[in-house]
């Protein structure tokens, strides 16, 4: 993987365009629309991909039909400075935390939580808290995505395995 930022043309942006709206489509369609071969299409989606431009293809999964019905963001607050390594190890924890980031502002982290109710999302809530170096967190409920085909309504993870067998309780 090279470090260094890659330039790339508008045919690269195009392409990666393309691909951000649909990772299925053929390389044959996208040269047809970008006018390139799809060799030649290919050639520059190996590149994007070696260069780290593009990182990975993914599906987009209704949230409701892997069982997470319910969907929030917690700020947390820390005690102290608690170093972004140590939140991620905490996350990672959580297999309802489906992104996690430091921000700026009061809180140091905001996470996206999603579970199979609101019981499910306290539980979840419960176990974060826990954490010895967590002062407090505040969270708030998604009711509806204004954008539903933004990246945010959809998973791109499955649901943690209590959200489809129905077991309850905490790790």
């Amino acid at each position: 993987m090279n470090s260094r930022p890659t330039p790339f043309d508008e045919l690269d942006r195009k392409i990666i365009t393309a691909l951000m709206a649909n990772a299925r489509t053929s390389f044959a369609e996208i040269g047809a629309a970008v006018g390139l071969s799809s060799t030649a299409v290919k050639r520059r989606v190996d590149r994007l991909r070696d260069t780290g431009v593009i990182t990975g293809f993914t599906a987009t999964v209704k949230p409701s039909a892997l069982g997470w019905r319910t969907e929030a963001y917690v700020e947390v607050y820390c005690e102290g400075a608690a170093p972004p390594r140590r939140l991620a190890e905490v996350v990672r924890n959580h297999p309802e935390i489906t992104a996690a980031m430091t921000v700026t502002g009061g809180a140091d982290a905001l996470l996206h939580v999603r579970a199979r109710d609101v019981q499910h999302f306290e539980e979840v809530l419960e176990r974060i808290r826990i954490e010895p170096f967590i002062r407090k967190t505040i969270s708030v409920m998604v009711l509806s995505h204004l954008i539903p085909e933004s990246p945010e309504a959809g998973a791109s993870q499955p649901a943690p395995e209590e959200a489809t067998d129905g077991a309850a309780g905490l790790r």
